[in-house]
């Protein structure tokens, strides 16, 4: 690997093992046994180098386990399923999700790395939406892309967030389409 490689392997074990707001550059340089001044010379800062490697471990979950399809023979089964693997990758995947979070603290007096968050959520929305209403992107309709994408997206934050606070009494994808559809219930009264 060249260094640049090395940097991003470094700074995702510093992810891992110290988590977003504590890492320092002293830290990321440590683990890459990689200079300083390389963090600078191939990504800018720390934090530049910090949310690459936070995004590239997105990217890496929403490509495997992070995916919208679950296994079961009707659709809330699915759903369910889909849900299950979620909760349990974050508790596997700890350091992924409070890193993530964390990012989003610290994004709050940082403006360029907020208008990152959110354009990474105006995709989300679309890429959810899409697959729970069975079309390609480009054909989903602006209304599913705000009211379903933005659903999922608000479920999946706070159910992470439920996940990583309280594991045990957290839900589970039974309960929270069992949820869902008690919601649908009472809005129909």
């Amino acid at each position: 690997m060249g260094n640049r490689e090395d940097l991003l392997a470094g700074a995702r074990r510093c992810l891992e093992e110290k988590g977003y707001l504590r890492t320092t550059v002293r830290d990321i340089a440590t683990a890459s046994n990689v200079s300083m001044a390389a963090i600078g010379y191939h990504f800018g800062s720390r934090d530049a180098l910090l949310n690459q490697a936070l995004f590239d471990a997105m990217e890496e979950w929403a490509a495997g386990s992070g995916r919208l399809t679950g296994q079961g023979d009707t659709a809330v089964e699915r759903y369910a399923d889909t849900w299950d693997r979620k909760i349990r990758d974050f508790g596997e995947m700890r350091w992924l999700w409070t890193a993530s979070v964390e990012a989003f603290v610290y994004a709050q007096s940082r403006p360029e790395l907020l208008a990152i968050l959110a354009e990474g959520q105006r995709r989300n929305r679309r890429m959810v939406a899409a697959v729970l209403a069975g079309v390609p992107e480009g054909e989903v309709a602006e209304e599913d892309v705000r009211s379903l994408g933005s659903l999922h997206i608000a479920l999946l934050s706070g159910v992470m967030v439920q996940c990583l606070t309280d594991p045990e009494q957290a839900p589970n994808g039974r309960e929270l389409a069992q949820g869902l559809r008690r919601m649908a219930e009472l809005l129909e009264r």
